[in-house]
């Protein structure tokens, strides 16, 4: 009888369209699906709180998939190549297979792992495999524009597969922990509660949210940028997860004409966001452009304050205090007060990008370390391709362009009796809403005289 493959899941947690896990059932033998919980690799960059909340469900969803089909998922805590290893001596398997993964520690993972066992690789989790889209002189691109340009001649990408039709189980299952105790859901307090009603983890909620969003992609132009509306697809954190494949939607959007096309280059921006981190490992810790590594960052007490209001959702500025309490209570904001959110807090508070990073990352139930990285950087003005740093956003005027009075009702119900003229700025006192951290104005004039000292300091 062959032997057992085990099948290393991380980021791609579904069965369709799944490479690692086709190619361990066509070996024969039985197959072995196991999760390794490894906060050690990671270090510093272990999920954050909503992602392990999103993760409980996720496994949970692949479990019950699994034993549909008569296997069953294993789950084991730890260093996950010495985990790997050990499972890989107990059970007698031969091959581990594991989708790519272009995070540094999970990189150095997979050349770990490699030297113990034989370990297969495989793509699936990017419209192409990250590294393969260069130059005509082989080179990695660095600027989205000719990325975008050059991943589109190699569009469509393969059609996505269907699940295996069978999945061989191993007569004697290893052990396995018990997912409840992995202490991964909130539960003094449970916080929650917002997230279990907006979201449905797990393969099949990815595609009934696909399902959802295909009607309406053709209309996605018009509406992304409008964040009363229902405009965006919602897909990121079952893309993050692995739960669809970005094959998948590719297949079920693209025939909705080419107004879609802007949805496909979200598409292909996550994409680029990964061949960024490919060629820059600490991204999401270093600025890629000078004069920034020496910027004159606010620090202390009153900086402190202004970003814990911030957090909270708290600044005076309608628009970002919406996206900031929407983020706390569903895990998710919407993608243009996103970029007005991250700019308030490096322009207008002149507070270093990495604190926004860190905390979305702990807050977003999408928190993908690429494009969490590459979206803070271009907003910033730090990154290898980004908006200026002396282009900034104005909060107010972006509120009332998009159209946000209506989102503003819901997150700031403080406001909600104000009408649309006065929403997105209020006359103050409003009972109950702070005044502003600081005016625009001067927080404009702050901004570009810390970014004339930077300049001057990098002698420039």
């Amino acid at each position: 009888m062959p032997s057992p493959q085990i099948v290393w899941f991380r980021r791609d947690l579904r069965l369709a369209d799944q490479a690692a896990l086709a190619a361990a059932c066509q070996g024969g033998g039985p197959v072995i699906p196991v999760y390794v919980l490894d906060d050690e690799t990671p270090r510093h960059r272990c999920m954050g709180g909503a992602s392990r909340w999103w993760l409980y469900h996720s496994l949970e969803s692949l479990d019950a998939s699994l034993r549909v089909m008569g296997s069953r998922l294993v789950l084991r805590k730890g260093k996950a190549d010495e985990v790997l290893a050990r499972l890989a001596a107990e059970t007698g398997a031969t091959a581990v297979h594991a989708l790519r993964h272009y995070e540094p520690w999970w990189r150095n993972a997979e050349r770990t792992l490699a030297r113990q066992v034989d370990l297969r690789l495989h793509d699936g989790n990017y419209l192409a495999p990250p590294g393969s889209v260069t130059t005509g002189s082989g080179a990695p691109y660095k600027i989205y524009t000719p990325f975008w340009r050059a991943l589109k001649e190699r569009m469509p990408p393969p059609e996505s597969q269907r699940a295996p039709a069978h999945i061989p189980a191993p007569e004697n299952w290893p052990d396995s922990d018990s997912l409840s105790d992995w202490g991964l859901l909130p539960t003094r307090p449970d916080w929650a509660g917002g997230l279990r009603e907006q979201w449905q983890p797990g393969e099949a909620g990815a595609r009934e949210r696909l399902d959802a969003f295909a009607g309406r992609a053709a209309r996605y132009e018009e509406r992304r940028n409008l964040p009363s509306l229902e405009g965006t697809s919602r897909l990121s954190p079952h893309l993050h997860f692995g739960e669809i494949s970005p094959a998948a939607i590719w297949h079920a959007t693209a025939s909705a004409g080419s107004s879609v096309d802007t949805f496909l280059g979200e598409l292909g921006w996550r994409d680029y966001a990964q061949n960024v981190i490919l060629q820059f490992p600490e991204y999401g810790g270093r600025s890629a452009r000078d004069p920034f590594g020496d910027f004159p960052w606010r620090n202390g007490e009153e900086a402190d304050a202004d970003v814990a209001a911030w957090r909270e959702g708290r600044t005076g500025y309608p628009i970002v205090d919406a996206g900031m309490r929407q983020l706390w209570r569903t895990g998710w904001m919407h993608n243009r007060v996103r970029m007005i959110a991250a700019s308030f807090l490096v322009k207008h508070l002149l507070v270093d990008w990495r604190v926004g990073e860190q905390w979305f990352w702990d807050t977003l139930v999408d928190a993908d370390y690429a494009s969490n990285a590459v979206n803070w950087q271009w907003v910033a003005g730090t990154g290898v391709d980004s908006n200026m740093f002396v282009r900034i956003m104005s909060p107010l005027g972006q509120s009332e362009k998009f159209d946000a009075a209506g989102y503003i009702r819901h997150w700031v119900p403080e406001l909600a009796h104000l009408p649309d003229v006065a929403i997105h700025d209020p006359p103050l006192p409003v009972k109950g809403y702070p005044a502003k951290l600081v005016g625009h104005r001067e927080a404009r004039g702050r901004a570009l005289a810390a970014w004339e000292t930077a300049k001057s300091v990098a002698g420039d």
